[in-house]
């Protein structure tokens, strides 16, 4: 959007959280609050957007990256001081600025485009994003003329007892002409209870200035909640995960338990796949249409394909093909490519590992840096032995073959196409294709034995 910015107040330590984590940082859904913000923003295409941090500023930096410009606010000295330090790199500039907080990571930018249209509709200096609480306490205070036009904002602390009455709260987003905002900050004073500079006061300065002010107040509250303490961010994320999961309902996906259901703001979810109770979709995983996934299941950064069903297990970083059954209790780990029309049973785990179309672990298997191609069967007990100690080693296993139970692949090793290793076998060289491989000790039965003894 040409001539608009934003700026983002990110500089607040929080201590109300009561924790070494930096505050905009806490995650909803797995994403820190600061980088909800940023998503909508950037969404919106605006010319530039400037990050206000203070305390842990590198954190930020490392999270957001190139996404926005920074500047550094050394003293919490309140709203409009963060907003000032700004100044260099946006004060000389024509256009419109929307200020937003860092720890609002319900806002939307369905909502935040509503407020532009507003302020420019009306032709305002400044627009303020307002909302109806149930319960105002610790919220400016919206208070309004005869005329039902915005009169000024009153902060908590500083409100009479019939301003604590209203219900109609700031929200703390704003949307200003560029230029006014800059001027008017120059006399913004800190004659108040907390002894700050309040970007609220910009309002009642260009009020004075006989400036127009007007207000988009959002019909959803939910948007607009600023998170300080753990209970707002448990509320968050319960609002955020309810509008992922509905938005998935909405998209063909049944989800038998929304309560008990998490799913990442990155993830993507075909058409009539039933998510069930206490399953887990986290990072940017992919999973294709008339899946099955779950019950508690966990998938993180993984690809799905079609038709598959992941039953009580855990995929993490790894890709699955189409019409594949996992679990139950399976673990499929970091760097596994399983392809299609494959079974994993209960109690298999695999470890940068590709199984090949059609190919088979039941149950109670480790395969780990193994290359397994098509049509194999791996059995009950069967392990590949992939480290010395030292080093990690390759085990290759071609197209057909059959690895009896309770074998052994020590590796490095390769197990030819259509070859067979008996049960119990302790593999340590090369087995020819179409060969059968026995490596077993002699079994010796002592008769009588325990008589003589």
């Amino acid at each position: 959007m040409s001539n608009r910015y934003a700026v983002i107040l990110a500089a607040g330590q929080g201590t109300r959280m009561k924790s070494k984590l930096y505050k905009v940082l806490h995650p909803v859904c797995e994403k820190p609050m600061v980088q909800h913000v940023v998503d909508q923003v950037s969404s919106l295409g605006f010319e530039k957007k400037v990050a206000v941090v203070g305390f842990g500023a590198e954190t930020v930096q490392d999270q957001l990256g190139d996404q926005v410009s920074y500047v550094i606010q050394e003293e919490q000295l309140g709203t409009g001081h963060a907003v000032m330090q700004a100044a260099d790199l946006l004060a000389d500039k024509e256009g419109t600025t929307v200020v937003l907080c860092g720890d609002t990571p319900l806002l939307t930018a369905e909502t935040i485009n509503r407020l532009l249209t507003c302020h420019s509709a009306e032709g305002a200096k400044a627009t303020i994003l307002t909302a109806v609480a149930e319960d105002p306490t610790g919220y400016g205070r919206i208070i309004r003329n005869e005329e039902g036009l915005v009169s000024r904002i009153v902060e908590h602390k500083d409100a009479t007892e019939e301003e604590r009455n209203v219900q109609e709260i700031n929200t703390g987003t704003y949307c200003f002409d560029n230029a006014a905002l800059f001027a008017a900050l120059k006399q913004v004073g800190n004659d108040n209870a907390q002894g700050e500079y309040y970007l609220p006061d910009v309002i009642e300065i260009l009020k004075n200035n006989r400036e127009t002010i007007s207000a988009y107040q959002t019909p959803i509250f939910d948007e607009t909640i600023g998170v300080n303490d753990r209970v707002a961010l448990a509320e968050a994320e319960v609002i955020m995960k309810r509008r992922i999961n509905e938005h998935w309902m909405r998209q063909g996906v049944t989800i038998v338990d929304p309560v008990n259901t998490y799913i990442s703001t990155e993830a993507e979810i075909g058409r009539d796949t039933v998510v069930l109770p206490g399953t887990f979709i986290q990072g940017s995983t992919i999973i294709g249409e008339d899946c099955v996934i779950g019950p508690h299941s966990e998938i993180k950064d993984s690809k799905i394909g079609r038709e598959s069903s992941i039953k009580q297990s855990v995929v993490y970083n790894s890709q699955v093909g189409d019409n594949v059954t996992i679990g139950p209790f399976a673990h499929i780990r970091p760097d596994s490519t399983i392809g299609n029309d494959v079974r994993i049973g209960n109690f298999v785990e695999t470890k940068k590992a590709t199984l090949g179309n059609g190919s088979k672990a039941s149950h109670l298997s480790y395969i780990g840096d193994a290359d397994i191609g098509e049509d194999v069967n791996f059995s009950c007990g069967a392990v590949t032995v992939n480290y010395d100690g030292k080093n990690k080693f390759q085990t290759k296993i071609e197209d057909g073959a059959f690895i009896g139970c309770n074998a052994n692949l020590i590796a490095p090793v390769t197990v030819g196409k259509n070859a067979l290793v008996a049960a119990g076998s302790t593999i340590t060289d090369d087995v020819p294709g179409e060969a059968l491989s026995i490596a077993r000790a002699r079994q010796t039965n002592k008769t009588d034995y325990l008589k003589k003894k």
